[in-house]
């Protein structure tokens, strides 16, 4: 009986997704639970306390979201961010503890384009600019969206390796 109900699941989950072919598998996670009832994992906002990687070479390795300076909700793409330095490399820029600015260049909720398209990425990540919004690291890693060009800035996507 349990059996039946798991393959059953499965075959539910299986007909929902079959309409997301053209998501690969890292962007959209997917679990069961016990009553047979398929749930995706909600996309949400970055928030006050929302933990998130950075991913230039100041120093920082991980930071706190402390507040967004522009949505109510919570910080998406291109936004900027106030953190906490929670983990920081000997010897880097900036220190743990520090109270830092961030700009978000990789969000897991989906951002429209004016095509039509939409973009997401598998993690949510940040860089660390100064009050004039100017980067302090030299080095950006990773995928950066060109919609960055919007906010005026264009030295972080100068930085990155690669612009999606």
């Amino acid at each position: 009986m349990a059996m039946n109900s798991a393959s059953n699941c499965f075959r539910a989950g299986r007909s929902l997704l079959r309409g997301l072919s053209n998501v690969s598998p890292g962007m959209l996670r997917s679990q069961q639970s016990c009553n047979g009832f398929l749930a995706q994992q909600i996309r949400t906002f970055i928030q006050m306390r929302s933990n998130v990687k950075v991913v230039d070479n100041s120093g920082a390795k991980r930071v706190m979201c402390i507040q967004a300076l522009k949505g109510k909700k919570g910080a998406r793409l291109r936004d900027t961010i106030v953190a906490s330095v929670k983990e920081a490399q000997p010897g880097g820029k900036v220190k743990k503890g520090q109270v830092v600015y961030g700009v978000v260049v990789r969000a897991v909720m989906q951002k429209g384009r004016c095509d039509g398209s939409e973009v997401k990425f598998d993690d949510n990540a940040v860089v660390l600019v100064n009050k004039q919004g100017e980067p302090i690291g030299t080095r950006v890693f990773g995928p950066v969206p060109h919609e960055l060009r919007k906010r005026k800035h264009v030295k972080i996507l100068s930085l990155a390796q690669h612009i999606a």
